[in-house]
């Protein structure tokens, strides 16, 4: 294997327009990426999606491709949605958590995950295992399920059943917890100066609940938690993903860093 290949299998890319363009086919042709994110951008049907995925698939399989391609969104449902055409409009996080029944998140997540598969997509960006401490946080609010984290948990854990029951991976984010952040880390580099010990009662706790719940990847946030690293984001930082979530959580799936 040339180091292309080696490269192509770490990662999620993107591209634009609606069709395969000369861009993405390089990708999957020369390097063997693993995965592909779609946005709205490339949306415009249920119809049209379907034969982009279904088109992805056959220029991977072609390319020789073992195993099919990985194909995500953010599918979030509520105000996180890249599919808003053809589609049911489901409620988001918090919406969900309002009716008091954990078991709701689970059924929402199912016939989400049902029509992404039916669609060709397999993996899930979803859901949002944040607490929703503070309430300056100008990015998380409703995609959370609530501010008392050992709920959050139980919502989460009926999330990612949902969409995994029914042949979509799950991906928690975004690890540590954005829940207390009063910046949008797409913008600038938030910094949470709370100790070790509220980390751990507070935004860790959805996440232990997502991995015991067996989520197949988790989403590392743009975030400099100084409690655990004063020099690196979580994103960055071997102690954040390789020393807590790798050792001392035990997750074993994927690890998903965006950029």
């Amino acid at each position: 294997e040339n180091i292309e290949y080696q490269a192509g299998q770490f990662m999620v890319v993107g591209f634009n327009g609606k069709k395969i363009d000369q861009h993405i086919k390089s990708l999957i042709e020369k390097y063997h990426v693993s995965a592909i994110i779609l946005f709205s951008q490339n949306i415009e049907s249920p119809l049209q999606l379907v034969r982009l995925t279904g088109d992805l698939q056959q220029l991977a399989k072609k390319a020789g491709y073992k195993y099919p391609l990985l194909i995500c969104l953010d599918q979030e449902d509520g105000i996180v949605r890249r599919i808003t055409n053809g589609v049911s409009i489901q409620p988001g996080a918090m919406a969900v958590a309002a009716t008091g029944e954990p078991e709701n998140a689970k059924k929402v997540y199912a016939a989400t995950a049902r029509e992404l598969k039916s669609l060709g997509i397999n993996w899930d960006l979803a859901p949002d295992a944040d607490v929703n401490s503070n309430p300056e946080n100008p990015v998380i609010g409703v995609r959370s399920f609530g501010d008392n984290p050992f709920m959050v948990g139980k919502y989460v854990q009926q999330a990612v059943d949902g969409l995994q029951d029914n042949g979509v991976i799950a991906c928690l984010k975004h690890f540590p917890g954005h829940g207390n952040t009063r910046i949008d880390s797409h913008l600038q580099l938030p910094i949470v100066n709370e100790k070790l010990e509220t980390l751990e009662k507070q935004e860790l706790v959805p996440f232990v609940a997502g991995i015991k719940q067996n989520v197949k990847t988790i989403m590392v946030a743009h975030i400099l938690f100084k409690c655990l690293d004063n020099n690196f984001p979580a994103s960055l930082s071997k102690k954040v993903i390789t020393n807590l979530l790798r050792k001392e959580l035990a997750f074993q799936g994927l690890i998903v860093l965006m950029t």
